[in-house]
């Protein structure tokens, strides 16, 4: 079964930054995707960014330029990291896992990611 360990959330100013982390476990083969969604209060979840098994990577427009999305396969950990943070970007964290996602040309939905992580609060103050 496959699991996900979310770290590295907390509370900044405007302008700073945070690294989030996923690590996976339980899955035996080295190629997945992770995808990295958030959720505010009062507003539906959306895709942030997301790394596919052949390592190609996706971020949304509305980040492009602050985010990004990388993986150390030695440590079967999946980054986000997020830079110059905004009060908008207050939110929800979650990781998410699928075994059967390769290329990635946009954002994949929600839908198809089989594991989810349990989500971790992001604070940008102004």
């Amino acid at each position: 079964q496959v699991q996900l360990v979310e770290s590295g959330g907390g509370s900044v100013e405007a302008g700073e930054s945070l690294r989030l982390s996923c690590e996976v476990s339980g899955y035996p083969y080295r190629r997945y995707c992770v995808g990295w969604f958030r959720q505010a209060p009062g507003k539906e979840r959306e895709g942030v960014a997301a790394i596919g098994g052949d390592d190609s990577t996706f971020v949304v427009a509305s980040v492009k330029g602050r985010f990004s999305v990388s993986r150390d396969n030695a440590k079967n950990t999946v980054y986000l990291e997020m830079n110059n943070l905004k009060p908008e970007d207050t939110a929800m964290y979650f990781c998410a896992f699928s075994g059967d996602i390769n290329n990635i040309l946009n954002m994949p939905s929600g839908s198809l990611f089989r594991s989810w992580g349990t989500g971790l609060q992001v604070t940008v103050s102004s």
